[in-house]
């Protein structure tokens, strides 16, 4: 599993025009699910998500997490973060999940996210979406689950 994690003043996913998913200051999450993934790595990177302390102490350093700023989340399936460029200039997707089992496994992330207690919103797993953000610093960072093996 990959995440591009943004903190985020505000962020909402638009389907079709109408808001799906809507959360204030918290992190913004593009979530890509590769062939291969378990809940062992939804776990991890649910975990990660949760306790990261990227956020500003009185000081101003990145000191809180999300658990103790209360920050909201959205998560936005992004099928195309799993994909390939290896090769040429067309993106394989074969890395990816097959959308069956990605959809599965996004919602049992997203359902781990939510028992935090935290306010977790989403996109429609496979819908065309707009995503709108405010950047906060910016800061941004690429989370990888086979990280957890190193």
């Amino acid at each position: 599993m990959k995440i591009v994690l943004q903190r985020v003043k505000k962020a909402k996913v638009l389907v079709e025009g109408k808001t799906a998913g809507e959360i204030g200051a918290g992190v913004c999450l593009l979530v890509g699910i590769e062939k291969g993934d378990r809940e062992v790595e939804a776990d991890y990177l649910a975990d990660k998500v949760i306790g990261l302390r990227i956020f500003p102490d009185e000081q101003g350093k990145m000191n809180l997490s999300l658990m103790e700023t209360g920050g909201g989340i959205l998560a936005v399936s992004q099928f195309t973060l799993a994909a390939s460029i290896k090769k040429g200039r067309r993106p394989s997707f074969d890395p990816a999940e097959s959308p069956e089992q990605a959809a599965r496994l996004f919602n049992y992330f997203v359902e781990r996210l939510k028992a935090s207690g935290l306010k977790v919103e989403t996109g429609v797993f496979q819908a065309m979406m707009d995503v709108y953000l405010i950047n906060d610093g910016p800061v941004t960072f690429i989370l990888d689950s086979k990280m957890k093996q190193l």
